[in-house]
C-alpha cells in the first residue's frame, strides 16, 4: 500500500476525513517551501500537494497563478521541486507527497525520466490538470512501474461512462472539482456535491477527495460530511501572499489556516434534532 493509501486507512479507522494541503514549489522562494511543508504537517495536514510551477496554470485562479509567476521568477523548475521534496524527506517520511501541475514540464524530461526521479526524492502521486485519461496510458504506465499513484479530476460535468474510466485509472484519491471554474472560484453547494461524489463511489472503492472554493474551517466541516478527504489550495497561498517579505508572519499564517482546516474537519457532526 502507498503512503497516500496508507494515510487514507489510518483515517478511515480513527473515523477522521484527510485533510490534503496544497503549495506551490518555490513560492514566495526555494528556501520557504520545506519549512511551510513542515508547518502544515504540524498543524495537522494529511498529505501535501506541492505545485510545480508553470507559466500558464489555465486551471488556476489568480491567487495560484501569481504564485506560479513568483516561484518562476525566482528560478524554481521542476528539478528544484524535486530537491525540495528530498529536503522535506530528511525530516518527514511519512505524510504523503503529491505534485499537482501541467504536462508540459513533465514531457520535457519525458515520462520515465520524470516518475523515476519523483520517485528517487520521495513523491507519492502525480496529478496533471491538463492531461485527459483517455491520453494518459504512457504516463500511468510509468508511474505506476514506480509505485507511483496516478490521481485524476473528475468534474461536476462529468458524464457517468466517463467517471468509470477515470475511476478504472485513478490510484491514491479521485479529485473531485467542486465547481466549475477555477481555483479558488465560487460558492460551495455541499448537498450538490454529495450528489456527484455518492456518483463516483458507485465507480470506485478508491477514496473521494473534494477541492476548489475550500476556504475556511466551516467549509472543510461541510465538506466532510461527503467526502473522504478535503483538498485546499487558494485558501493556504493567499496567506503566503499576504505575507511576502515575512518568512516568520506566513509560517504563522499558513499554519493557522491549516490548523483552522483541521479542527473544521475534526469537530463532531452536529445531531439533527427530531
Amino acid at each position: 500500500m502507498s503512503r497516500i493509501g496508507h494515510r487514507f486507512e489510518q483515517r478511515r479507522l480513527e473515523q477522521r476525513k484527510t485533510l490534503v494541503t496544497y503549495l506551490t514549489g518555490g513560492d514566495p522562494h526555494p528556501a520557504a517551501t520545506v519549512p511551510l511543508m513542515h508547518r502544515l504537517v504540524a498543524a495537522g495536514a494529511d498529505i501535501i500537494e506541492v505545485g510545480m510551477p508553470f507559466s500558464d496554470p489555465m486551471a488556476d485562479g489568480p491567487v495560484i497563478q501569481s504564485a506560479c509567476d513568483r516561484a518562476l521568477d525566482n528560478g524554481t523548475g521542476l528539478a528544484g521541486v524535486l530537491e525540495m521534496v528530498r529536503d522535506f524527506r530528511r525530516r518527514d517520511n511519512d505524510t504523503p507527497v503529491v505534485l499537482m501541475g501541467y504536462l508540459n514540464p513533465i514531457e520535457q524530461i519525458g515520462y520515465q525520466a520524470f516518475a523515476r526521479d519523483a520517485a528517487a526524492a520521495g513523491v507519492d502521486g502525480v496529478l496533471t490538470v491538463d492531461l485527459p485519461p483517455e491520453e494518459g496510458s504512457e504516463l500511468v504506465a510509468a508511474l505506476l512501474a514506480y509505485a507511483l499513484d496516478p490521481i485524476w479530476l473528475v468534474a461536476p460535468t462529468t458524464r457517468m461512462e466517463r467517471v468509470n474510466a477515470i475511476c478504472g485509472q485513478a490510484s491514491g484519491f479521485v479529485y473531485y472539482v467542486s465547481l466549475k471554474g477555477v481555483t479558488g472560484a465560487g460558492t460551495l453547494d455541499v448537498d450538490d456535491v454529495g450528489e456527484h461524489v455518492d456518483t463516483i463511489r458507485q465507480a470506485t472503492r478508491t477514496p473521494v477527495g473534494v477541492g476548489f472554493g475550500v476556504r475556511t474551517g466551516e467549509d472543510a466541516a461541510r465538506l466532510g460530511q461527503v467526502a473522504d478527504a478535503v483538498v485546499v489550495g487558494t485558501a493556504i497561498v493567499s496567506r503566503i501572499a499576504d505575507n511576502l517579505g515575512d518568512d516568520a508572519a506566513m509560517g504563522d499564517a499558513v499554519e493557522a489556516i491549516a490548523r483552522a482546516l483541521r479542527d473544521g474537519l475534526d469537530a463532531p457532526v452536529p445531531e439533527v434534532a427530531d
